[in-house]
């Protein structure tokens, strides 16, 4: 498993950035139907919460997969950190409760997978999807709010595995 360098946070944190950017519909419009706005974020939300769930998938091809793009979001944000504004890289502190999936919440995981690859393919939200997804891989692992919300999320992926498993 690759850990997540402040290059990758920051790649992670510019993507939340761009969405919560082309998101926002201005506070007027906000106030008056907020139910509808709040509404447009929920396929990056998901896909950020899927990503999050592949980061902590320890092997597999989708394991391979995530950890992949967290070793190239890792290499874009060191480049971008150093030559871009004439920063520094490193590791950056992972979350401290960090808890792998279990047998059965890898289950669930690749059940979210082909659940996710028909979303994208077929929905009108496969950009958002795609971005939430990438920036739950960059920050699933970081020490923040973020990484600290990997925690109940592979919880819950675990529980619902053990449910569905069990009753089997």
């Amino acid at each position: 498993m690759n850990f997540v360098t402040y290059g990758g946070v920051t790649v992670g944190l510019c993507i939340l950035g761009y969405q919560l950017a082309t998101w926002w519909p201005g506070l007027p419009a906000l106030k008056k139907k907020p139910q509808a706005h709040v509404g447009r974020l929920l396929p990056f939300l998901f896909g950020w919460a899927y990503g999050v769930l592949a980061i902590l998938g320890v092997g597999g091809l989708i394991g391979w997969v995530a950890d992949t793009a967290l070793w190239i979001s890792n290499w874009l944000g060191d480049a971008a950190l150093v030559w871009g504004v004439g920063g520094t890289t490193g590791q950056s502190a992972t979350g401290s409760n960090y808890l792998p999936l279990t047998q059965t919440g890898t289950g669930v995981l690749l059940i979210l997978t082909i659940v996710m690859t028909a979303m994208v393919k077929k929905s009108s939200y496969g950009l958002p999807l795609q971005l939430g997804t990438w920036c739950g891989v960059c920050l699933g692992t970081s020490a923040g709010v973020a990484g600290f919300a990997a925690v109940p999320l592979a919880q819950a992926a675990n529980r619902i595995g053990d449910t569905v498993y069990g009753a089997l």
